[in-house]
């Protein structure tokens, strides 16, 4: 049989790609950069328009994504791509993991790694945290399979990536000193595996690596740092935006996040409960059955953890890297229940429509639950059935496993905790990536978020085409607004930012913050546009919370902004409202 016989293990990753590529390209475009994005998507215009801005520290991303509006235009959509592309590509690493993780676990985390809702998150944000876990993960898989030359071009770009890397080289190093600290030796039968070639590369120990087989790595890894970190000499402050990296990991340390550790640690259950259930299963087995071989990957996991709990300046963006050995550990975990071989499938798969069942009226009723105030009779009635319900299940699968036989018990239990699980990932995925209408707030998701924005844009344009007959075309003052995705999103006009107004100015449209009334000698009519908005997280009890976790929904602090339009350049009479 030729080796390039199309299978179905190459038409499952075939499938989990496609997965990705539908999640993360979606609707890319739709919603406008934030702040935070727009800073660098700014900067990245700059560097076209031949200017040469100050760079922030994630030159791989502002360079590439530089080429990408040298050659099609600057949008929304370019801006995102490149994350969106390295969230796709991260997909297919567990391809060459297969001899290492087992050909199912490799294919289950490819499609976990797929699915899972903080990647994509990240995946769909004009920022340098995606590109960071991707090139990596690409350079050990690379490194690992010995191609050396690929692995080097990898490294050079991961370390361009911005400060994201060095969090995520810092958890590497500590898992492997918590490693390190807490030795277990293999038994004989797991030392003999790994002799062998292991399980996982991070669980095996490797020959010595000699020079010359750095030296590839090394002279390619080089070459694309000056050639990309430069863009081709066009760009030299990149390599200050890569010293500046380093720098703005070191500030996290001494500056405090506005997060919270309550939605810090809230962000795992509320969308990673699948990998959660079976990585920590996973991670028991490593620590009670002493399995040498996953051992790396749980140590990873916990380093990764423990940085996060840690870094004053943590973000949940910071999780992504959490996830990647704990969808590996779950993938190792889930693999292992795939041998139905032998057993009876009426058994078995009656014990998982019965669970998956009561996993669904669990949902149902949490759903009805609107309080969790223990006073009133009937909602205490009803807390008290919601905790019966998981013992019920559990004498369901002790029943099976006593009438028939534990091994069915366990794949029936096994699988219908699963199915719902997949569902509730792949849910709260379509939220975290924004793409599910009505859009939800997302711990996820960067804040402040912007509100009206595209409404704004559109009756400036309107207003300008009306009166121009091109868009675009009316000079535009903003007054005491610092916004960079404003900023963005009229980089088309003729913008001029100002702290003030004189009296005698006759600007067509000007920007102030809500509450600013103009005192010009012209007369202008203003609308209210909701510019910003964000969770109020602060204020919020542990019901709203209770109510967030089930439909994402909290109330919003919003700032607004008015457009003021000078009155001879209306569409509309003078009694008439500017926004209908």
């Amino acid at each position: 049989m030729s080796s390039r016989t199309v299978t179905l293990e190459h038409a499952l990753y075939a499938l989990a790609l496609a997965i990705a590529l539908g999640l993360r390209f979606l609707y890319l475009g739709a919603l406008p950069l934030t702040d935070f994005e727009a800073e660098g998507a700014l900067q990245a215009l700059a560097i076209v328009e031949g200017d040469h801005p100050a760079l922030g520290p994630t030159p791989a991303y502002l360079h590439l994504t530089a080429i990408l509006f040298a050659l099609f235009g600057a949008s929304d959509f370019w801006a995102r791509f490149w994350p969106a592309l390295a969230g796709s590509a991260l997909v297919l690493a567990p391809w060459f993991l297969r001899r290492r993780l087992g050909r199912v676990a490799a294919l289950v985390l490819a499609f976990g790694w797929a699915l899972d809702p903080g990647l994509n998150a990240l995946s769909r944000q004009a920022d340098g945290p995606m590109l960071a876990i991707t090139f990596l993960i690409l350079t050990i898989v690379f490194w690992l399979d010995g191609r050396r030359a690929l692995a080097g071009i990898l490294g050079g770009l991961t370390l361009l990536a911005g400060p994201s890397v060095w969090f995520g080289l810092l958890g590497l190093a500590l898992g492997w000193g918590f490693s390190r600290l807490l030795p277990a030796p293999p038994s004989p039968v797991e030392a003999e595996a790994e002799s062998a070639a292991g399980e996982t590369g991070a669980g095996s120990r490797s020959a010595p690596v000699r020079l010359e087989s750095l030296r590839p790595a090394l002279g390619w890894g080089a070459g694309t740092f000056l050639v990309v970190g430069t863009l081709f000499l066009f760009s030299p402050q990149g390599l200050a935006a890569f010293a500046a990296s380093f720098v703005a990991f070191l500030r996290g340390w001494v500056m405090l996040s506005d997060v919270s550790l309550g939605r810090l640690f809230l962000a795992l259950p509320a969308y990673e409960l699948l990998p959660l259930t079976f990585g920590l299963w996973a991670a028991g087995r490593v620590v009670f059955q002493k399995d040498a071989a996953r051992r790396p990957l749980a140590f990873w996991a916990l380093g990764t953890f423990v940085l996060t709990v840690i870094y004053p300046g943590h973000q949940v963006s910071d999780w992504g890297w959490l996830l990647l050995p704990l969808w590996a550990l779950a993938a190792v975990e889930v693999a292992r229940h795939f041998d139905f071989e032998g057993y009876s499938r009426w058994v078995v798969g009656g014990t998982m429509f019965f669970v998956w069942v009561l996993a669904v009226i669990t949902w149902m009723m949490m759903t009805r639950l609107t309080t969790i105030d223990l006073t009133n009779p009937a909602y205490r009635w009803q807390w008290l059935i919601l905790l019966i319900l998981p013992l019920v299940g559990v004498i369901l699968i002790l029943l099976v496993g006593t009438g028939w036989s534990a091994e069915e018990a366990r794949l029936g239990a096994v699988w219908g905790v699963l199915v719902p699980l997949v569902f509730f990932t792949l849910s709260t995925a379509t939220g975290a990536a924004q793409i599910r209408e009505p859009r939800t707030v997302e711990l996820w998701y960067p804040e402040p978020r912007l509100g009206r924005a595209e409404l704004l844009l559109k009756v400036a344009n309107e207003l300008s085409l009306y009166n121009t007959g091109v868009e675009a075309d009316l000079p535009l003052t903003v007054v005491g607004v610092d916004s960079a995705a404003l900023r963005w999103m009229f980089r088309d006009w003729q913008v001029d930012e100002v702290p003030a107004l004189a009296p005698d100015q006759t600007t067509a449209l000007v920007i102030t913050p809500s509450g600013l009334d103009l005192t010009l000698t012209a007369d202008y009519r203003g609308a209210p546009f909701v510019w910003r908005k964000k969770g109020d997280w602060q204020a919020a009890s542990v019901a709203l919370w209770y109510k967030w976790f089930l439909y994402r929904q909290m109330p919003l602090q919003q700032e607004d902004i008015v457009l003021w339009v000078r009155s001879d350049l209306m569409l509309e009479p003078p009694n008439s409202n500017l926004i209908p």
